[in-house]
């Protein structure tokens, strides 16, 4: 009889790998990895969806943030993760733009990552300090041209899609303006407010705040139109520079051989809720727009994302470190 329940009990052993593997998805707590610090954008945007991800699955989505080596070690962990719908992770523009500046990155964006659905795409917004005589885009055009080495810029990262973006301006536009390095967006801004340097291109969620309180000026965005929230600044595109026009864009993505069927029921569930008009709010506040579709049509955006800063930063002369 010990002998007969001993091979009971471990047949049940046998079965119960069958049994989970039988299991509807998702049957148990998912994980959502945010490559950046609390308090970010990308953060905010992260712990949006997995509220009403985790409503609409009935399973806990929990944010996890892995800051650190320009977001390619909360990458990494996502692209060397089991592909089973448990692991998600967000990432933003600079996830393209690395591969062009950084060697040795341990995965390969377009091998190891599957698209799976954008949350939203945001320009950035170029402000300038009071303490120059400037309030539109063409007066600081002709005043950087007319002082040239005299205007600094504040660097929100090295490499991030702010500091390239103001290359390529400078490149576009013919200017000398010098460049002042930060580790992010928030230590810069403290100082831009602060008269360190005058001008700067960062996040809208951050800056229009004190843009409407007057501590700073507005004078154009980076996108290919103006956002609802910054409808009455132009963009850098329409004031005469067309090949300026960049975005920082926020997106969810899978690792690489994630099952198809989980795929689209990810992709079905986020679209819902990104359409949903108290999230739409939410992003329009911020100066962002929802940019959802379906995972393929995601895929040739990401594709076409790499093309264009490779093209950027190939002109810019930037060789990878």
């Amino acid at each position: 009889m010990k002998t007969f329940i001993a091979l009971l009990f471990a047949a049940q052993s046998l079965l119960i790998p069958f049994a989970n593997a039988a299991d509807p998805y998702p049957s148990r707590p998912i994980k959502l990895i945010v490559p950046l610090a609390p308090g970010a954008t990308a953060d905010f945007l992260a712990r949006t969806v997995a509220v009403e991800l985790s409503k609409s699955l009935g399973q806990t989505v929990i944010v996890e943030n892995k800051p650190g080596g320009n977001q390619i070690i909360g990458n990494n962990e996502l692209a060397k993760s089991n592909p089973d719908g448990y692991t998600i992770g967000l990432g933003i523009s600079s996830l393209v733009i690395n591969p062009y500046v950084s060697k040795n990155i341990p995965f390969d964006v377009m091998k190891d990552l599957i698209p799976l659905a954008m949350l939203g795409i945001m320009p950035g917004l170029m402000t300038v300090h009071p303490s120059i005589p400037v309030k539109t885009f063409p007066e600081f055009i002709a005043y950087a041209k007319a002082n040239p080495g005299v205007l600094a810029y504040g660097q929100p990262g090295g490499l991030s899609s702010g500091h390239l973006t103001m290359e390529f301006l400078k490149k576009e536009a013919g200017l000398d303006i010098l460049s002042v390095p930060y580790k992010g967006g928030g230590p810069a801004l403290t100082d831009f407010l602060g008269g360190r340097f005058q001008v700067f291109i960062n996040s809208p969620t951050a800056t229009i705040p004190h843009v409407k309180s007057g501590a700073i000026r507005a004078i154009a965005t980076t996108g290919s139109k103006r956002p609802p929230a910054l409808a009455d600044v132009p963009t850098i595109a329409e004031s005469g520079f067309p090949n300026v026009v960049t975005n920082e864009w926020y997106a969810l993505f899978l690792p690489a051989k994630t099952p198809p069927a989980i795929v689209n029921q990810l992709n079905a569930e986020i679209v819902k809720i990104m359409n949903s008009p108290a999230v739409q709010k939410k992003l329009s506040d911020i100066g962002a727009e929802t940019f959802t579709d379906n995972p393929e049509q995601f895929a040739r955006f990401i594709a076409k994302e790499n093309q264009f800063w490779g093209k950027v930063i190939q002109s810019l002369n930037i060789k990878p470190e």
